[in-house]
């Protein structure tokens, strides 16, 4: 009886602990990146090809980096707000187009808007692995320093942008 106990124990605490892993949510992935700098990166502009951006180019003011793709559905979700945001001239917002094909989008930011004052061009997707992108829709606030202070994954909703990031970019003046 007593050699029994044991598996049954163990089997016990596994399943407690799978209960409590299916209980979290995955949007709240800390990131490792918070707190630290942009990772350094040239990439081409998705506007112009032939111009080269790099990270320390956009050092010296807040501004959101967007990780978006013309492939992607829940990017399609966001995309009225940030071209709101972008009408209001609420924050700049600097797009990284993750995996996708130049002509395909410049053709999806021609019919839905471009809320981007910048959007780059990451074809192979290694400053989006650098960033720790998981999926897209994922968005960064980065500071005058090029710290990241703030990770969102998945689209950003007016709710989000009301409680978490509005008060933060009013923080980073």
């Amino acid at each position: 009886m007593k050699r029994f106990l044991i598996p049954v124990a163990v089997f016990v605490l596994l399943g407690l602990l799978l209960a409590y892993g299916l209980k979290l949510d995955p949007r709240k992935i800390p990131s490792p990146l918070v707190g630290k700098p942009l990772p350094a990166f040239a990439l081409p502009s998705v506007a112009d090809s032939k111009r080269t951006v790099r990270s320390d180019d956009l050092r010296g003011r807040v501004y959101l980096l967007n990780v978006w793709a013309s492939w992607c559905v829940a990017c399609r979700e966001e995309h009225p707000l940030l071209v709101e945001l972008a009408q209001n001239r609420a924050i700049p917002i600097i797009g990284l187009n993750y995996k996708d094909q130049r002509a395909d989008a410049l053709k999806w930011l021609a019919a839905l808007g471009n809320p981007y004052e910048l959007s780059l061009s990451d074809l192979d997707g290694r400053v989006g692995i650098e960033l720790g992108v998981y999926g897209v829709p994922e968005t960064f606030v980065v500071d005058k320093a090029g710290v990241i202070r703030y990770k969102q994954i998945g689209p950003i909703t007016a709710e989000i942008w009301e409680t978490k990031l509005a008060p933060l970019l009013r923080e980073l003046g």
